[in-house]
């Protein structure tokens, strides 16, 4: 739901006219505050040190040890190591990007529950190049069709999900014993 459906279009003017340029964000449970943003990214950003400094210092001890063919080998290991972990980092990388721009883009469709709408697609079939999700309109559109009722927004039912009556505006509130004593006057 947006910000204009929620206040309504009075008051979305108002508030608009009084912010002028600066935007207004509605939590939707998919919101990661900036301090938590910035607190994972300086330690990927260390961990990516960590690793290339290791690199350095492995390169270094290899021009060290020529000639100890066991002292060698070990560093070959470690080298061998250091790589796969490297590699299994970017790897997990990328799928916490590719499932970060899915829940984004299905929270952009409206999607009613992110995760409820990811269970049913194939994400397989589904790829990240850049910015560009591959293979998930297509699965979206279908399941749009199969199953409406997963977007949208969301109404909150009112009275147990039954519509009340209409109410008069210029009608008096009445007392539960006031309506009992009209209906059995009747």
């Amino acid at each position: 739901m947006d910000l204009k459906e929620l206040l309504g279009e009075e008051l979305y003017n108002k508030v608009k006219e009084k912010l002028g340029d600066k935007k207004i964000m509605i939590d939707d449970g998919n919101f990661i505050p900036k301090a938590r943003f910035d607190e994972v990214n300086e330690q990927k950003n260390e961990y990516k040190k960590m690793v290339d400094e290791r690199d350095k210092q492995l390169e270094s001890l290899k021009e060290k040890a020529k000639g100890h063919d066991d002292l060698t080998a070990k560093l070959t290991e470690l080298e061998e190591q250091n790589k796969n972990t490297k590699t299994e980092y970017e790897a997990k990388m990328a799928e916490l990007k590719k499932n970060t721009a899915i829940d984004l883009f299905l929270s952009n469709q409206k999607a009613k529950n992110v995760k409820a709408v990811k269970a049913l697609l194939d994400m397989e079939k589904v790829s990240l190049d850049g910015e560009n999700l591959i293979g998930l309109e297509e699965q979206l559109k279908a399941l749009k069709e199969s199953d409406p009722y997963l977007f949208g927004d969301a109404k909150p039912k009112v009275g147990g999900g039954s519509n009340p009556p209409p109410v008069d505006p210029n009608d008096k509130p009445v007392s539960l014993g006031d309506a009992l004593k009209q209906h059995y006057q009747s």
